[in-house]
């Protein structure tokens, strides 16, 4: 499990089918062959060590269900390792499970912050809540408003800087993943079932997730 706090930037050196190469300085430190490493929020799994090399196989399924396979030599990517147990926690569970590619359709700066705009798929809009978390990238984001296809959200110069949404543009693709939460609520309630917040809160209280 990973929290969406990207531990650093990596750049992308061969990027062939089925296979990914990334150089990168935090992650390797202690990374051994078999370990997850989240990749733009990909979940990938390390086969090759080397210094500040590391490689990933990765299936024509995850090829299919995510933007890896549009990257290309010298791009950035999010990295991040899997939470340690006993770890503080900072962002939202987040597994590196895609559940639909975005787009972004605007940025514009809003005071001291940056609101993107991002289309997206139904599968992952039917999860999406204003002030709810979502991962755009692996990056753990706060939803500030949304529509029928569509969400915003504002990142703060910080995040800019430290991931891949300071280098990305209008018609960019993005990985999206919506919280863990929100899909056993709605496998728990049935998906025809019309929740209140009432009821929403009461069954996450009865779930343990509200103290």
């Amino acid at each position: 499990m990973f929290t969406g706090l990207i531990e650093e930037k990596g750049k992308v050196v061969r990027a062939q089918p089925g296979r990914l190469a990334v150089e990168a300085r935090v992650v390797t430190e202690e990374a051994r062959i078999g370990d997850s490493i989240a990749v733009n929020g990909v979940c990938l799994t390390a086969v090759s060590v080397s210094g500040s090399m590391l490689e990933f196989d990765v299936s024509p399924e995850t090829m299919k269900r995510s933007t890896l396979g549009d990257l290309r030599p010298g791009q950035s990517v999010n990295l991040e390792r899997p939470l340690r147990a006993g770890a503080r926690m900072g962002g939202h569970m987040v597994l590196g499970h895609v559940d639909g590619i975005g787009v972004i359709r605007e940025i514009r700066k809003l005071g001291g912050e940056t609101v993107f705009r991002f289309e997206a798929p139904a599968e992952v809009m039917r999860f999406v809540v204003e002030k709810g978390s979502i991962a755009v990238d692996g990056i753990s984001l706060t939803i500030a408003d949304y529509g029928n296809d569509w969400f915003t959200v504002a990142v703060i110069p910080h995040t800019l800087q430290a991931t891949t949404l300071g280098e990305r543009s209008a018609g960019s693709g993005v990985n999206l993943e919506t919280d863990i939460i929100g899909k056993y609520v709605l496998k728990f309630m049935g998906k025809s079932a019309a929740v209140s917040d009432d009821r929403m809160l009461d069954l996450l209280e009865r779930g343990g997730f509200l103290e």
